[in-house]
C-alpha cells in the first residue's frame, strides 16, 4: 500500500512537467501518418491486383488466339503435305491431261547429246476430263450481242529535239548467254 502514494506522487510530478493535452497533441500526427501509410498500401495493392487480373485476361485470350491459330497451321500443313504427296501431283497431272515424260538425254558442256531421247507416252483415245476448280474458269458470255468497237485514231507524236537524238542513238548491244565450260555446270 506504501506504493499508492508514490505512483500518485510520481504521476503528479510528471503532469506537472508535461503541459495538458501535449500527449494527445503529439500522438496525432503519428496516428495519421499510420492511417495514411495503411491505407495508401491497400489502395497500391488493390491497383497492383487489378492491373495483374488484367494482365492475366490478356494472357489468357493471347493464348487461346495461339492455340486456334496453332491448330489452323497444323491443319494447312497437313493440307499441303496431301497435295504434295506423290499420288495426289499424278492423280492432279492426269486430271489437267498431263502424261509422263519418255526417256531423258543430257546435254553435254561442249554440245554433244548423251542419251537417246525418247517421246512421252501416247495418251488413249478415252482421255480423261479435265476438271477445274469453279473460280479458274471464265464467266458465260452475256446473250446479248454486242457491236464491234470501232478504232479511234491515235494521233502521232511529234518528235522533239531530245527524244529524236535519243532515237538516233543505235540500240544497246544485248548480251549473249555463252554456254558454261565448267564441267558439269
Amino acid at each position: 500500500m506504501s506504493r499508492k502514494p508514490e505512483l500518485r506522487g510520481r504521476a503528479a510530478r510528471l503532469a506537472r512537467l508535461l503541459p495538458a493535452g501535449a500527449g494527445t497533441a503529439a500522438r496525432t500526427p503519428f496516428v495519421l501518418l499510420v492511417v495514411l501509410l495503411l491505407g495508401g498500401g491497400l489502395i497500391g495493392l488493390l491497383v497492383l491486383n487489378s492491373a495483374l487480373s488484367a494482365g492475366s485476361f490478356q494472357l489468357d485470350d493471347l493464348q487461346r488466339d495461339t492455340k486456334s491459330l496453332t491448330d489452323e497451321e497444323q491443319a494447312l500443313q497437313r493440307d499441303v503435305d496431301a497435295y504434295a504427296a506423290p499420288d495426289a501431283l499424278q492423280r492432279r497431272a492426269r486430271e489437267l491431261g498431263m502424261v509422263p515424260g519418255g526417256d531423258p538425254a543430257f546435254l553435254n558442256p561442249d554440245g554433244t547429246v548423251k542419251g537417246v531421247p525418247g517421246a512421252a507416252a501416247q495418251q488413249s483415245s478415252a482421255r480423261t476430263p479435265v476438271v477445274r476448280p469453279p473460280e479458274v474458269l471464265a464467266p458465260a458470255p452475256s446473250p446479248t450481242p454486242t457491236a464491234p468497237p470501232t478504232p479511234t485514231p491515235t494521233p502521232t507524236p511529234t518528235p522533239t529535239p531530245s527524244t529524236a537524238a535519243a532515237s538516233a542513238q543505235p540500240p544497246a548491244a544485248t548480251p549473249s548467254v555463252q554456254p558454261s565450260t565448267i564441267p558439269g555446270r
